[in-house]
C-alpha cells in the first residue's frame, strides 16, 4: 500500500501542491512513486493499492502505467486527513477480501538505496506481522538528525528473530537529545513504513480510534468505483479525524514492534537531503540540468531548463524552474516552508501550481499572457482526447506543430497535420483528439474578454469530469 498524499512543500519550487515531489524523478530516471512501487514487484507481491488526492488520480495511473505496473487500485481521498484515515481505508478494503493479507505500508516519496537489505528486513517484519504485531522499520541513525522522529527499541521478540519490541516513540528531538540518542545506540529513526495484517490494523483502529474507523467505513460503503479508481464517500471521509497512524494507534498499542534496518533510507524532506544522497563532484557539488559552476563548493544546483550559472558560492542551494528561482544556504533548507507560506498568503499562484498543468489527456503550459489574449502550448498523449466543450468568453486558434489532430467543431470533423490550423469561434462546441501514435503538440492562441480556466462548459468527458 502506497501513501501518495503529500505535497512536498520543503522541495519548492520543484514540488508544489499541483505536482508534488512523489511525481518527480529526484534520484534516478524513475519518479519517486515509480521507485516505491517497483520495490514490491514479483512473486509474493499483490498489485499495489495507492491512496492519493483525487486531483492526482490520473498522474498516479499514468505513472504506474509507464512503469508497467498493472492491476493497481487507486483510492481517492476527497480531502487530506493525514495517514490514519488513508491506512484505515486500505485496511478495511483488503480485510474484507482476506483478513490475513499482509499489508506493507510505504510513503511514495522516500529514497532507499539498498533494496536487497530492505527486502531482508521485510521478510523479518512479515514473520512478526503474521504473529499479530504491527511492525515499523527503524532506520539506523547516521547522524544526530533533528528532523526525524525516533523509536526506542526494546528486547527482541521471541517469535520473530531480528524484530524488537517498541519501548516508546519520541517526537523530533533537539540537537542535544538527538546526539544522546545517537551515542546511546537504542534509538532508531522512524521511517513511517509499517507491516501488519489487515485484520490486525482494523482491530487496533477499532480499539483506539473507533470514530475514525466508523467514518472511513462509511466512506468506503458510499464509495463510487470507475476504472481503477475507488472514490471514497466525501462527506463521511471528511468527518474522520485528521490524525497520523503514529498518534492514532502506534503510540497506544501493545502490538508495536520495530525491525532495525540499514537500507540507505532518506525521506528526501529537504534540498539538503537531496544533496546528501546525490553523487557529488570533487568539490562536493551536485549539479542537475543545464548548470555551470565556477569556484563553488558544497552546493546543490538544479535547473529544469534555464541555464543556471553559479560563481563563488559555498554550501548553497540554487533551484531554477520555468517560473521561479530559489536561493538559500543549505543549512536553511528546512525553512523553505516559511517562504511558501508567505507566497500563499500573498496569493501567488507559484506557491501551489507550476506553469505546466497536467491533465488526464496530457498537459498544457502558459507561454505568453497579455490584455485579452494568451498563448499556450498543449500536448495530448496518443489516443487521448479532451472533453467536448464550449466557452462563453473566448475564441481560440489552434496550430499543430507536431503530430496529427482530429478537431470536432460543431458538426464538422477536421483532420489537421503539422503546420495546419483551425479557428474556433466563441461559443462553438469543440473537441481535440490525438488519433496518432506520437504525442500531439499544438499552440493555442486565446482571445476574449475573460480567459480563466473556469470558462469551460463540458458537454461530454471521457474522464468523468464536470
Amino acid at each position: 500500500m502506497i501513501l501518495s498524499g503529500g505535497t512536498g512543500t520543503r522541495l519548492w519550487p520543484l514540488s508544489r501542491e499541483g505536482y508534488p515531489k512523489q511525481f518527480w524523478p529526484l534520484v534516478s530516471e524513475l519518479t519517486m512513486l515509480q521507485e516505491t512501487a517497483a520495490r514490491a514487484i514479483g512473486p509474493g507481491y499483490a498489485p499495489p493499492v495507492v491512496v492519493c488526492n483525487e486531483a492526482h488520480r490520473f498522474l498516479v495511473a499514468e505513472q504506474l502505467r509507464a512503469a508497467k505496473i498493472g492491476g493497481a487500485r487507486i483510492l481517492l481521498e476527497p480531502a487530506g486527513r493525514n495517514s490514519a484515515p488513508a491506512i484505515a481505508a486500505a485496511a478495511l478494503l483488503l480485510r474484507d477480501e482476506d483478513p490475513n493479507a499482509v499489508l506493507w505500508l510505504m510513503a511514495a516519496d522516500a529514497a532507499i538505496t539498498d533494496v536487497p537489505a530492505l527486502h531482508a528486513a521485510l521478510d523479518r517484519a512479515v514473520v512478526a506481522a503474521e504473529a499479530g504485531q504491527i511492525v515499523t522499520f527503524g532506520m539506523q541513525p547516521t547522524a544526530p538528525e533533528t528532523g526525524y522522529g525516533y523509536i526506542e527499541a526494546g528486547a527482541e521478540l521471541p517469535a520473530a528473530a531480528g524484530v524488537r519490541a517498541v519501548t516508546r516513540f519520541v517526537e523530533k528531538p533537539d540537537a542535544a537529545t538527538a546526539a544522546a540518542f545517537l551515542a546511546g545506540g537504542r534509538h532508531l529513526w522512524n521511517s513511517g513504513m509499517f507491516v501488519a495484517t489487515a485484520a490486525t490494523l482494523v482491530a487496533e483502529l477499532e480499539r483506539f480510534a473507533p470514530d475514525l474507523l466508523q467514518a472511513v467505513a462509511e466512506a468506503l460503503a458510499t464509495a463510487q468505483r470507475d476504472l481503477d479508481f475507488v472514490r471514497l464517500g466525501a462527506a463521511a471521509f471528511r468527518a474522520a479525524p485528521a490524525i497520523s497512524i503514529d498518534y492514532a494507534v502506534m503510540e497506544k498499542t501493545e502490538r508495536a514492534a520495530v525491525v532495525p534496518a540499514s537500507i540507505g533510507w532518506s525521506d528526501l524532506g529537504s534540498w539538503a537531503a537531496l544533496w546528501e544522497v546525490a553523487a557529488q563532484d570533487a568539490a562536493g557539488n551536485v549539479a542537475q540540468g543545464p548548470v555551470e559552476l565556477v569556484d563553488s563548493r558544497g552546493c546543490y544546483v538544479r535547473s529544469e531548463g534555464i541555464l543556471t550559472g553559479v560563481v563563488g558560492l559555498e554550501d548553497m542551494v540554487v533551484v531554477t524552474t520555468e517560473d521561479a528561482v530559489l536561493v538559500m544556504p543549505r543549512s536553511r533548507a528546512q525553512d523553505v516552508k516559511l517562504l511558501v507560506d508567505r507566497l500563499r498568503a500573498s496569493g501567488r499562484p507559484e506557491a501551489t501550481q507550476h506553469r505546466r498543468i497536467y491533465r488526464p489527456w496530457g498537459h498544457y503550459e502558459g507561454l505568453i499572457q497579455g490584455e485579452r489574449f494568451q498563448v499556450k502550448k498543449i500536448q495530448v498523449r496518443p489516443g487521448q482526447k479532451l472533453s467536448l466543450q464550449k466557452h462563453f468568453h473566448r475564441a481560440e486558434h489552434w496550430v499543430v506543430v507536431n503530430g496529427t489532430a482530429v478537431v470536432q467543431r460543431d458538426a464538422e470533423s477536421i483532420l489537421l497535420r503539422e503546420n495546419e490550423s483551425v479557428y474556433l469561434p466563441l461559443g462553438c462546441v469543440h473537441r481535440l483528439e490525438n488519433p496518432g501514435m506520437i504525442p500531439l503538440t499544438l499552440i493555442e492562441v486565446q482571445s476574449g474578454a475573460y480567459l480563466g480556466e473556469d470558462d469551460i462548459v463540458r458537454i461530454e468527458d471521457t474522464y468523468g469530469r464536470v
